[in-house]
């Protein structure tokens, strides 16, 4: 099954843990985490990630994010795509969301994942047919079965 995890998901882990919703998210991203590193999971990747990933201000963060994409990511969504990742933004974009959710959520449409997590409760919000967009919490007690 193919996942594709965006960059707050991946920052979840460092967020204040005294909020019960944040560590449970935190707590169940580990557990895909794990799954992805057995390879219960294949994890896709794209250059808007890894644009992102360069942003954040806290090396050790960047870094250690950095470090799980390039061991683990079995499928990359590459800037050669972007004219066709764009256009399929623009229509994502259409609905309110922004332009960095829509290239990320375009990404994991171009490359056929069935799950798009995020932790993002606006993105989450965004609804299509092409893929189920679903928090940490929610894709582990949800795909249990699978």
């Amino acid at each position: 099954m193919r996942v594709y995890l965006d960059m707050c998901c991946y920052n979840r882990p460092y967020d204040d843990q005294s909020q019960i919703k944040v560590s449970l998210e935190t707590q169940a991203k580990l557990h895909i985490q794990d799954l992805i590193q057995k390879k219960r999971l294949d994890l896709v990747s794209s250059y808007m990630l890894r644009y992102e990933c360069g942003q954040n201000p806290y090396e050790m963060r960047r870094n250690a994010i950095m470090q799980f994409i390039d061991t683990h990511t079995a499928a990359y969504v590459g800037l050669e795509r972007r004219k066709e990742i764009e256009a399929i933004a623009k229509r994502i974009m259409d609905t309110g969301v922004k332009f960095k959710d829509a290239c990320h959520v375009a990404s994991a449409v171009y490359a056929n994942c069935e799950y798009f997590i995020s932790t993002d409760k606006r993105l989450l919000k965004y609804k299509t047919d092409q893929i189920k967009l679903v928090n940490p919490i929610d894709f582990v007690t949800g795909t249990e079965d699978e």
